[in-house]
């Protein structure tokens, strides 16, 4: 893979797939990430910005409000301009950048520049959205062929150039690109020049993506029925009798949880692991922190702990963020693992667990209540009197574990690991969804992200907005906390844990279920 000198630039026109960010390929990512410049399309999802670097300059250049943000012509010469300044630029095309992507024109004017350049395949619309459509392009009981045609002719144009005749003949699949607009005449030419107006057809808009939507019909109807039920580009149109093979072969879209908006409001850096789980069962996830975590006003009283780290018989650990806050402050005072020698380890539970795995740490007691009454429980079976106990905690932290080890008669010692704060403001998209009502579920995974969600908000405008909305509560603390505001809760699962919560939720809107 090459990169730009000071000299010259160079250009990776990328194939961004058609929507999912899982069907970018590992070079058009690993292009993205060394790029100084990235000029994207508003068909190439957003995530995959995530992976460039933090200096990159991200130039859009797609549609704004239906209209082209850039002209065809302004985006050569932009492509041109920044390579020549000895610039890595990423050209991220939706799709596949020399299947109607206009990549073709792109690289002549980089050619006629004198401009070194890259393609990078990607999932063309056709291949990616009929596959999450469940229909097969080509299978051997039906047709053999395929063909992928531009949709996007004008109704005024004398002379299309499109050859109808060759592809009304025969019973090869055909997939219209942009054609939602002349549909009527796309069904029209097709059954003039000898396709049966029975034969099947499928548009599949956002193709995909957790919103896609596919309608069925035929070449004699497809187009009123799009017409009523107010289908919209961006789609696909997928002619041929493989179509029929949707219902047998759906998949993407018959998932438990396709269709439905979640809010997740838990820490950024927590998010992903509770997003992907709900993503893989369809859901349309909106990422909202209502945490945000930074390190507490004054260190004095964790490392004096850490100083004295030799003479305490439990270490307890309540979160994820007390585990990683801990361990890092211990590396910062040039200690490691090593220095908990004796000490047990007790862990909420196997979330928390798992983090301490990284550092080398199993821990020694996990209860059956992943809660901290649970901890306090666990305890009380432990000859635990006149013990010392270290419980690296947050700064909002309730009382309930060295309140409830003091009275076991342990010797606690609970310094301030981290805060956790309210965020500034909720992520636009995120409010979008909620005002819309696009949001079927609410999310919480702890008490501090009900009380801050209602901060950043405010307690009426929220209840409002989460008014018809299902809300899903991590266990019990969180749900009296979400009774307290007055909102219904809906879902608790049984052992506090992320997987618990998100079986539930799928267990709600299930077919049987009353949120279906």
């Amino acid at each position: 893979m090459k990169e730009s000198t000071e000299k010259t630039g160079y250009v990776y026109l990328i194939g961004a797939g058609p929507g999912d960010p899982g069907l970018i390929t590992v070079k058009g990512r690993e292009c993205i990430a060394r790029a100084h410049v990235i000029l994207y399309d508003y068909l190439a999802n957003k995530s995959l910005l995530d992976a460039a670097r933090p200096d990159a300059e991200l130039i859009y250049a797609g549609k704004v409000g239906g209209a082209h943000n850039r002209e065809q012509r302004q985006i050569n010469e932009m492509l041109v301009e920044k390579a020549g300044e000895g610039k890595t630029v990423a050209r991220l095309k939706g799709g596949d950048p020399f299947i109607f992507g206009r990549g073709g024109e792109e690289c002549e004017a980089l050619a006629e520049a004198g401009i070194p350049f890259e393609i990078v395949p990607g999932v063309t619309a056709a291949v990616g959205a009929a596959a999450y459509a469940g229909i097969p392009l080509t299978h051997r009981d039906f047709t053999t062929s395929v063909a992928f045609v531009t949709g996007h002719e004008s109704t005024g144009k004398e002379v299309s150039g499109i050859d109808w005749e060759g592809l009304s003949l025969g019973s090869g699949t055909v997939v219209f690109y942009m054609g939602m607009k002349n549909l009527p005449l796309i069904a029209e030419n097709l059954v003039a020049r000898g396709r049966a107006p029975e034969t099947p057809v499928a548009l599949i808009r956002w193709g995909t993506r957790p919103e896609q939507e596919v309608m069925t019909g035929t070449l004699a109807d497809i187009a009123e029925k799009a017409r009523k039920a107010g289908f919209k580009p961006p789609a696909i149109t997928v002619v041929g009798d493989v179509v029929r093979l949707r219902e047998k072969l759906r998949w993407f879209d018959s998932r438990p949880l396709f269709g439905k908006g979640v809010l997740v409001t838990r820490a950024t850096d927590q998010a992903g692991r509770f997003s992907t789980l709900l993503g893989e069962l369809g859901a349309r996830v909106f990422e909202c922190p209502a945490i945000a975590v930074a390190p507490p006003e004054s260190y004095a009283e964790l490392d004096e702990a850490l100083r004295s780290l030799s003479g305490f018989d439990w270490l307890v650990f309540t979160s994820v963020n007390g585990v990683e806050r801990f361990f890092e402050r211990l590396g910062a005072s040039g200690l490691d693992s090593r220095a908990l020698g004796p000490c047990r380890v007790a862990a909420v539970g196997p979330r928390t667990g798992e983090a301490l795995e990284v550092y080398g740490i199993r821990a020694d007691l996990i209860p059956s209540g992943y809660h901290a009454e649970g901890m306090v429980e666990a305890f009380t079976r432990l000859d635990v009197a006149g013990r010392k106990a270290l419980y690296p905690r947050a700064d909002r932290a309730r009382d309930a574990i060295p309140a409830g080890l003091a009275d076991l008669g342990m010797e606690v010692s609970a310094p301030v690991a981290y805060r956790t704060m309210v965020p500034d403001s909720i992520p636009p998209e995120a409010l979008a969804a909620l005002e819309e009502r696009r949001i079927h579920c609410a999310t919480f995974t702890s008490s501090s992200t009900v009380s801050n969600l209602a901060a950043m908000v405010g307690e009426n405008r929220l209840l409002h907005l989460l008014e018809g909305v299902a809300v899903a509560s991590i266990g019990p603390i969180t749900s009296a906390t979400c009774r307290e505001l007055g909102l219904r809760v809906d879902m608790e699962p049984p052992e506090s844990t992320i997987e618990g919560l998100t079986g539930e939720i799928t267990r709600y809107f299930s077919v049987d279920g009353e949120g279906a």
